[in-house]
């Protein structure tokens, strides 16, 4: 088990590191969201391979930080329910998850994606618009994505497992991931000026 956790580890890193670091295209997604509505405003004229370059942009950040997500706690579930049941429901309904909904959906995706992305650069797929993006660049976004998220569910499942061994503390036990911990610092900061203000 501790190869596994090892392994883990890595894989957490390595999608942690991807997640931050291509979670700030949301930047330039909004900046050529705004010069391409500007530029059709102002200037009653548009660009095909600027319009593809949002949706490409949108779905780099979309597929390459849902690992991140999943490792980070912050995917949709409903919490209030979840936050009801014993942990060790919690636990037996993630392991099923993973198993069987996760894991399997991934590795559809990964198997169908590859002839997908191949017969694409095979016949360098073109935009089907005038001026428009190359596709197989996108279509590659799907196969790199899922593979990623197959392997962050691996880790997941690992780290479940560990924890219901007794093996390592439940990196989830405070509940929130990422949303409570800017409700909490929001808290401080409001307390904080609430203080000054005094």
């Amino acid at each position: 088990m501790d190869r596994l956790l090892k392994a883990s580890r890595v894989i957490d890193a390595v999608n942690c590191r991807v997640g931050k670091s291509i979670s700030w295209l949301i930047v330039i997604v909004v900046l050529v969201s705004a010069t391409n509505a500007t530029v059709r405003k102002l200037f009653d004229t548009s660009s095909n391979s600027w319009l593809e370059l949002q949706w490409v942009l949108f779905g780099v950040v979309f597929l390459l930080c849902s690992p991140w997500t999943l490792q980070s706690n912050e995917h949709v579930r409903i919490d209030i329910v979840n936050n009801m049941l014993p942990s060790k429901l919690r636990n037996i309904i993630e392991l099923i998850g993973h198993i069987f909904f996760l894991l399997p959906l991934t590795i559809i995706m990964v198997v169908t994606s590859v002839p997908f992305f191949v017969r694409s650069v095979g016949i360098n797929e073109q935009s089907m618009n005038a001026g428009g993006l190359p596709q197989w660049p996108a279509k590659s976004l799907i196969m790199i994505g899922f593979a990623l998220l197959f392997a962050q569910g691996v880790s997941e499942l690992v780290k479940r497992i560990a924890v219901m061994r007794g093996l390592i503390a439940d990196p989830h036990a405070g509940g929130g991931g990422l949303q409570a911990a800017a409700e909490a610092e929001a808290a401080r900061i409001l307390a904080a000026a609430k203080a000054e203000s005094h």
